[in-house]
Formats: C-alpha cells, sequence, structure tokens
C-alpha cells in the first residue's frame, strides 16, 4: 500500500512538474537522436526477418506468400520514410509524429494486411518486440507510447469485432492475451513514465546547479579579472605576473571622516557605495581593470591583466569623469563632496597571492608614487607624476603643480590634469 501510494504522489508530482522551455527543447532533441538510432534499428531488424522468410522460400517454395512480401516491404518503406521525414521541417517540430509513423509501420500495417486477407491476426510477436524496443530506446513521452498502443489494440479489437474476424486458433476477445497485453504495455509505460520523472529531476538539479554556477562565477568575476579568474581555476597555483607599462589611479574623498562624523553609519555606507557604483560604471566605460577600494579610497588601473597601448588615455578620461560624477554627490548637510586623484605610469607585477580570500592585487615602485600623487594631491585636482606628463601633454591640458617632497622619494616635478584637448 505504501508503495502504491508513493507512486501515486511521483503520478501527480508528474503532471504538475513545470516543463521549462529548455527541458522541451532538450526532451525534443532527444526524441529525433534517439528515433534516429531507433529507425536504424527497426529497419535494419525488420530486413532480417524478409531476408529470413525469403531464404526459407527458397527451401520450401510452398512457403511463398507474394501478400506477405507485399505487406512487409510496405512497412519497410514506411521506416524509410520516417527516417527522411525526420530530417524535414515537420520532423525536426513534431518528432512525435515521427514515432507514431514508425511504431504503426511495423504494427498497423501488419494488421492491414491481415483484414485485406479475411482474417484476425493477433501480432504478438511484433507488437511486444516493437512496445520494448520503443520503451528501451526511446524512454520520454509515456503518452506516446500509450498512443501508439492504443492505436493498433483499437484497430485489432474494433476493426475486427466490426468486421466479425478472428483469428484461426483462438477467440478474438482472448483473456488470456488481454490480461498479458494489459500488463505488457502497462509495465512499458510505467517505467517511461518513471524513467522521466527521474530525467526531469536530474534535468531541474542541473538548472538549478547551473544558475548556481553562473552566480559563482559572476561573484568571482566580481573579485577578480576575467583572465585572471580562468587562469586560477584552472592552474591552481600562485598567479604573478610583470607588467612593463600600466597606469594606475588613485582616488579618495577629501576630509571625508570629518564630513561623515555626523552621518549615522548605514547612511555612510550607502554614500559610499553609491560614489563606488559610479566609479565602477566609469572603470567598465572606460574598459578600465578596478582593483579594490580602502575605506573612501579607490584604485584602478589601466593595461592589465590584458595590455593596451592607450592605458593612460583611458585612466585620464576616467579621472576626469569621476570628478563630474562628484559633483552629483553632497552630505546630509548639503555639503559638496570634493576627491583628490593621484595618477602614475610604469612597470608592476600583479596578481593573486594566498589561498583564502582571494584579490588581485598590484605591487611595485609604481603604485606606491601613484598613491603618494593622491595622498599629497590638491582637493578636486588630479595630479600626475612627470613620466604620465610626457604620455599626456600632446592631447591634455595639464598645468606644471612644481616640485614637491614625496615621502621615500625625496623632490619630484608634479603636474596638474586639467582637461582634454
Amino acid at each position: 500500500m505504501a508503495r502504491l501510494q508513493a507512486l501515486q504522489t511521483q503520478w501527480r508530482q508528474a503532471q504538475t512538474f513545470p516543463e521549462f522551455p529548455a527541458y522541451q527543447q532538450w526532451r525534443r532533441r532527444f526524441l529525433q537522436h534517439r528515433l534516429r538510432l531507433g529507425l536504424r534499428i527497426a529497419i535494419i531488424a525488420y530486413l532480417t526477418f524478409i531476408i529470413l522468410d525469403l531464404l526459407r522460400t527458397v527451401t520450401n517454395p510452398d512457403r511463398w506468400d507474394p501478400t506477405w512480401i507485399t505487406m512487409a516491404i510496405s512497412a519497410e518503406i514506411g521506416l524509410v520514410l520516417c527516417l527522411i521525414l525526420r530530417h524535414s521541417p515537420m520532423g525536426k517540430q513534431r518528432p512525435e509524429l515521427i514515432f507514431l509513423g514508425a511504431s504503426w509501420s511495423v504494427t498497423l500495417v501488419e494488421q492491414v494486411w491481415a483484414t485485406s486477407r479475411g482474417v484476425a491476426f493477433p501480432g504478438l510477436f511484433a507488437w511486444t518486440l516493437v512496445f520494448l524496443t520503443q520503451a528501451t530506446i526511446l524512454p520520454l513521452r509515456w503518452s506516446l507510447h500509450l498512443a501508439s498502443q492504443i492505436g493498433v489494440l483499437l484497430y485489432y479489437y474494433g476493426i475486427n469485432t466490426l468486421l466479425e474476424l478472428t483469428p484461426a486458433d483462438q477467440p478474438l476477445w482472448d483473456a488470456s492475451q488481454v490480461l498479458y497485453l494489459f500488463w505488457f504495455c502497462g509495465i512499458c509505460d510505467l517505467s517511461v513514465f518513471l524513467y522521466e520523472r527521474l530525467q526531469q529531476s536530474e534535468f531541474q538539479a542541473r538548472r538549478e546547479l547551473e544558475i548556481e554556477q553562473q552566480k559563482s562565477e559572476q561573484l568571482l568575476l566580481n573579485i577578480l579579472p576575467a583572465a585572471v579568474a580562468k587562469q586560477l581555476k584552472q592552474e591552481h597555483r600562485t598567479i604573478a605576473e610583470s607588467f612593463s607599462d600600466v597606469t594606475v589611479l588613485f582616488a579618495d574623498i577629501v576630509d571625508f571622516t570629518r564630513l561623515s562624523a555626523g552621518i549615522p553609519p548605514d547612511e555612510m555606507v550607502d554614500l559610499l557605495n553609491q560614489i563606488f557604483s559610479a566609479f565602477d560604471q566609469l572603470a567598465d566605460r572606460h574598459n578600465l581593470e578596478k582593483i579594490k577600494t580602502i575605506g573612501d579610497a579607490y584604485m584602478v588601473v589601466g593595461g592589465l591583466p590584458v595590455e593596451r597601448a592607450d592605458h593612460i588615455e583611458a585612466i585620464a578620461d576616467m579621472a576626469l569623469d569621476m570628478q563630474t560624477t562628484m559633483t552629483r554627490f553632497t552630505t546630509r548637510q548639503n555639503q559638496a563632496l570634493h576627491i583628490r586623484i593621484g595618477i602614475n605610469s610604469g612597470p608592476v607585477v600583479a596578481g593573486v597571492i594566498g589561498t583564502k580570500k582571494f584579490i588581485y592585487d598590484l605591487w611595485g615602485d609604481t603604485v606606491n608614487v601613484a598613491s603618494r600623487m593622491e595622498s599629497q594631491g590638491l582637493a578636486g585636482r588630479i595630479q600626475v607624476t612627470e613620466t604620465a606628463y610626457l604620455k599626456l601633454k600632446k592631447h591634455y591640458w595639464l598645468e606644471p603643480r612644481g616640485s614637491i617632497e614625496v615621502k621615500g622619494k625625496g623632490a619630484m616635478m608634479t603636474y596638474l590634469l586639467c582637461g582634454k584637448r
């Protein structure tokens, strides 16, 4: 009783199982693929029986029955036509019609032949072989299997009853035969139903797994550059690369600690999130790589992990856009926010180290100097090194700030980026 209740539960679940378009497409492709296999097997198998009958006729000419050969060839032609139609637009869109056509080419053609001879022919051998082959090779759409079975059984019992035709050696409605067919077809259909239920569950599980995997992939890509993430997944080792020429930008909100003193923590975090999200959009627009945020500081680089010749121009354009973007933000006291930006170009080492909480980071003197350009810059201005100035002066307006004392470097000539020519 418990097993019967479990089966009833599965049946109800199958009727309400949400057939996603992706699952329907997969099922259609599966049917098309298996139909090709099933039809080829059916054509070869039926041909072997034709050859066997012809060989028996050679040894025993009295067995020759041209009507049977005609029927067998007709069935074989029907199977070949189904194989050809499988490639047609109709066959690709409605493979179930090809399925029924192939099934009835074997089972119904034989019945029509028997009716034409004025007899009822219980083709149990052909029926059971076809039904079992269908359930084995095409274990989907149990209702389709049921339709193929009902079609031939309706013909056998319905037409022969109407025409009052009976088999030669048994009653038309033989109880043992009816019971045998009921259980044989029922078991075949049940096996198809259970298999498809399993396939639906597995497909849904795979779909959910793919969705979660996509989320994980997106989360990883939010942390690491795509090329680095791919390399890390494939090699599982420390990743470090040297780049001969990149441009590093640091930005910091001027006096943010003081300005945020009267702001509730959640509002402060929300404000930073809005500002940095706007910067992230700028980084995407200019095809630059955001490295990290530290407090109210923002770091971005151009020229890695994929090298590009115009990295300094892209960084300069982003710096100017960042200044414009900041004009949209104010504190709750309507105080304007300003940023300091520092830019430097040169060689760096970039990579991922450690085994937990991965972060793609940069190391080198170029990074340190870029950070100093920001920390020792002027509010609302973009300070660049002489190296960056020499690369930008042709296409951008810059003004000399003069020599400043930079920690760890001594006196350095710096410039202020004002705009694009």
